[in-house]
């Protein structure tokens, strides 16, 4: 089933007891939250695109292939500034992956 959200999309591609694996569409001009966990840890892999990243204050630039690592409590998030969209596979670990642990600082689209 695919998510829909103000910045693209998300399907749900495992759910298991300790991992969660997603296919997140972020459209050109999109941007997530900035946001952290309180119980998951997060893995992007871009598959396609240019992400614009940042992780506790350190914003980056990746490429297809490139890989993020987010410790559970950093803050957190990824915009598209190209004109195609970006494409990346979020691997989550820990022990809950539910919407509520979402706690969002920053929102684009009114979402705090």
């Amino acid at each position: 089933m695919i998510e829909t959200r103000p910045w693209g999309q998300y399907e749900i591609l495992l759910d298991a007891e300790h991992t969660k694996v997603k296919r997140i569409t972020v459209k050109p001009e999109g941007l997530l939250s900035l946001q952290y966990h309180m119980k998951r840890r997060e893995a992007w892999t871009i598959v396609s695109g240019w992400a614009e990243v940042e992780v506790d204050g350190i914003k980056e630039d990746k490429k297809p292939g490139e890989t993020v690592l987010i410790p559970m409590g950093a803050t957190h998030r990824v915009g598209n500034n190209g004109s195609e969209d970006l494409v990346f596979i979020e691997v989550q670990t820990g022990t809950y992956f539910g919407e509520d642990d979402i706690i969002r600082l920053e929102d684009s689209y009114g979402r705090l």
